[in-house]
Protein backbone atom coordinates (compact mmCIF):
# COMPACT_ATOMS: atom_id res chain seq x y z
CA UNK A 1 0.00 0.00 0.00
CA UNK A 2 2.86 2.33 0.80
CA UNK A 3 4.44 2.01 -2.66
CA UNK A 4 1.07 2.27 -4.38
CA UNK A 5 0.11 5.39 -2.44
CA UNK A 6 3.41 7.03 -3.31
CA UNK A 7 3.28 5.96 -6.97
CA UNK A 8 -0.30 7.17 -7.44
CA UNK A 9 0.45 10.43 -5.66
CA UNK A 10 -2.19 9.86 -2.96
CA UNK A 11 0.30 10.61 -0.22
CA UNK A 12 3.18 13.09 -0.50
CA UNK A 13 6.70 11.92 0.29
CA UNK A 14 6.67 13.94 3.51
CA UNK A 15 3.63 11.98 4.68
CA UNK A 16 5.42 8.72 3.93
CA UNK A 17 8.42 9.88 5.94
CA UNK A 18 6.17 10.65 8.91
CA UNK A 19 4.71 7.15 8.57
CA UNK A 20 8.16 5.58 8.69
CA UNK A 21 9.50 7.50 11.70
CA UNK A 22 7.91 8.10 15.08
CA UNK A 23 9.95 10.46 17.17
CA UNK A 24 13.52 9.20 17.14
CA UNK A 25 12.63 5.62 16.31
CA UNK A 26 11.73 3.96 13.01
CA UNK A 27 8.31 2.30 12.85
CA UNK A 28 7.88 -1.43 12.31
CA UNK A 29 7.09 -0.71 8.66
CA UNK A 30 10.39 1.17 8.31
CA UNK A 31 12.24 -1.71 9.96
CA UNK A 32 10.57 -4.18 7.58
CA UNK A 33 11.57 -2.05 4.57
CA UNK A 34 15.15 -1.90 5.86
CA UNK A 35 15.23 -5.69 6.17
CA UNK A 36 13.80 -6.03 2.67
CA UNK A 37 16.60 -3.76 1.42
CA UNK A 38 19.18 -5.94 3.16
CA UNK A 39 17.74 -9.03 1.43
CA UNK A 40 18.02 -7.31 -1.97
CA UNK A 41 21.57 -6.20 -1.21
CA UNK A 42 22.54 -9.73 -0.15
CA UNK A 43 21.03 -11.25 -3.31
CA UNK A 44 22.88 -8.71 -5.45
CA UNK A 45 26.17 -9.44 -3.66
CA UNK A 46 25.75 -13.20 -4.06
CA UNK A 47 24.92 -12.80 -7.77
CA UNK A 48 27.95 -10.54 -8.20
CA UNK A 49 30.24 -13.08 -6.50
CA UNK A 50 28.82 -15.99 -8.50
CA UNK A 51 28.63 -14.37 -11.96
CA UNK A 52 32.01 -13.68 -13.57
CA UNK A 53 30.46 -11.86 -16.54
CA UNK A 54 28.69 -9.46 -14.16
CA UNK A 55 31.99 -8.77 -12.36
CA UNK A 56 33.73 -8.13 -15.68
CA UNK A 57 30.95 -5.81 -16.85
CA UNK A 58 31.11 -3.90 -13.55
CA UNK A 59 34.89 -3.57 -13.79
CA UNK A 60 34.59 -2.35 -17.39
CA UNK A 61 32.14 0.36 -16.32
CA UNK A 62 34.36 1.36 -13.40
CA UNK A 63 37.35 1.63 -15.74
CA UNK A 64 35.36 3.82 -18.12
CA UNK A 65 34.35 6.11 -15.30
CA UNK A 66 37.93 6.30 -14.05
CA UNK A 67 39.14 7.04 -17.58
CA UNK A 68 36.71 9.94 -17.86
CA UNK A 69 37.80 11.30 -14.47
CA UNK A 70 41.46 10.93 -15.43
CA UNK A 71 40.86 12.92 -18.62
CA UNK A 72 38.96 15.59 -16.69
CA UNK A 73 41.81 15.87 -14.15
CA UNK A 74 44.32 16.26 -16.97
CA UNK A 75 42.23 19.02 -18.57
CA UNK A 76 41.49 20.73 -15.25
CA UNK A 77 45.14 21.07 -14.23
CA UNK A 78 45.14 24.79 -13.41
CA UNK A 79 44.78 25.92 -9.79
CA UNK A 80 45.60 22.34 -8.69
CA UNK A 81 42.28 21.11 -10.04
CA UNK A 82 40.27 23.01 -7.44
CA UNK A 83 37.09 24.97 -8.04
CA UNK A 84 37.94 28.56 -7.17
CA UNK A 85 34.64 30.32 -7.85
CA UNK A 86 32.84 31.45 -4.71
CA UNK A 87 29.33 31.20 -6.00
CA UNK A 88 27.43 28.19 -7.23
CA UNK A 89 26.84 29.74 -10.66
CA UNK A 90 30.57 30.28 -11.13
CA UNK A 91 31.30 26.70 -10.12
CA UNK A 92 28.61 25.48 -12.52
CA UNK A 93 30.24 27.54 -15.28
CA UNK A 94 33.64 26.00 -14.52
CA UNK A 95 32.24 22.47 -14.49
CA UNK A 96 30.19 23.13 -17.63
CA UNK A 97 33.29 24.33 -19.47
CA UNK A 98 35.22 21.30 -18.23
CA UNK A 99 32.48 18.97 -19.47
CA UNK A 100 32.46 20.73 -22.84
CA UNK A 101 36.23 20.36 -23.29
CA UNK A 102 36.14 16.69 -22.21
CA UNK A 103 33.31 16.04 -24.70
CA UNK A 104 35.26 17.81 -27.47
CA UNK A 105 38.31 15.61 -26.78
CA UNK A 106 36.15 12.46 -26.81
CA UNK A 107 34.53 13.51 -30.10
CA UNK A 108 37.91 14.34 -31.66
CA UNK A 109 39.38 11.01 -30.58
CA UNK A 110 36.32 9.10 -31.79
CA UNK A 111 36.43 10.71 -35.25
CA UNK A 112 40.12 10.03 -35.71
CA UNK A 113 40.03 6.52 -34.26
CA UNK A 114 37.20 5.68 -36.65
CA UNK A 115 39.17 7.11 -39.56
CA UNK A 116 42.30 5.18 -38.52
CA UNK A 117 40.39 1.89 -38.24
CA UNK A 118 38.79 2.44 -41.65
CA UNK A 119 42.20 3.17 -43.16
CA UNK A 120 43.64 -0.02 -41.65
CA UNK A 121 40.76 -2.02 -43.14
CA UNK A 122 41.25 -0.36 -46.56
CA UNK A 123 44.93 -1.33 -46.52
CA UNK A 124 44.08 -4.94 -45.71
CA UNK A 125 45.16 -5.03 -42.09
CA UNK A 126 43.11 -7.40 -39.93
CA UNK A 127 40.97 -5.42 -37.47
CA UNK A 128 39.70 -7.71 -34.73
CA UNK A 129 36.47 -7.02 -32.84
CA UNK A 130 38.16 -7.72 -29.50
CA UNK A 131 40.74 -5.03 -30.33
CA UNK A 132 38.00 -2.56 -31.21
CA UNK A 133 36.24 -3.36 -27.93
CA UNK A 134 39.35 -2.22 -26.05
CA UNK A 135 39.62 1.15 -27.82
CA UNK A 136 38.71 4.16 -25.72
CA UNK A 137 38.20 7.77 -26.80
CA UNK A 138 39.29 8.85 -23.31
CA UNK A 139 43.03 8.81 -24.13
CA UNK A 140 44.80 12.15 -23.96
CA UNK A 141 48.55 11.56 -24.03
CA UNK A 142 48.65 13.00 -27.57
CA UNK A 143 47.08 16.30 -26.45
CA UNK A 144 49.25 19.21 -25.33
CA UNK A 145 47.49 20.37 -22.17
CA UNK A 146 50.05 23.14 -21.60
CA UNK A 147 51.60 25.64 -23.94
CA UNK A 148 50.53 27.54 -27.02
CA UNK A 149 47.80 26.53 -29.39
CA UNK A 150 47.36 27.41 -33.05
CA UNK A 151 43.80 27.57 -34.30
CA UNK A 152 44.69 28.02 -37.97
CA UNK A 153 42.26 25.89 -39.96
CA UNK A 154 43.98 23.72 -42.57
CA UNK A 155 42.43 23.71 -46.03
CA UNK A 156 41.10 20.13 -45.83
CA UNK A 157 39.39 20.87 -42.50
CA UNK A 158 37.79 23.99 -43.99
CA UNK A 159 36.32 21.71 -46.67
CA UNK A 160 34.78 19.53 -43.94
CA UNK A 161 37.38 16.77 -44.12
CA UNK A 162 39.58 15.36 -41.37
CA UNK A 163 43.26 16.22 -41.08
CA UNK A 164 45.45 13.61 -42.80
CA UNK A 165 46.30 10.65 -40.60
CA UNK A 166 49.92 10.18 -39.62
CA UNK A 167 51.63 7.13 -41.12
CA UNK A 168 53.54 5.35 -38.31
CA UNK A 169 55.97 3.90 -40.88
CA UNK A 170 57.19 7.45 -41.60
CA UNK A 171 58.48 7.68 -38.01
CA UNK A 172 60.90 4.77 -38.46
Amino acid sequence: RLAGSLKLGRVPATGIMRTLQTGDRPTRLAQALAEFGRIEKTLHTLTYIDDESKRRATLTQLNRGEGRHSLARAVFHGKRGELRQRYREGQEDQLGALGLVVNIIVLWNTLYMTAAVERLKQHGYPVLEEDLARLSPLIYEHINMLGRYSFAVPEEVARGELRPLRNPDDDL
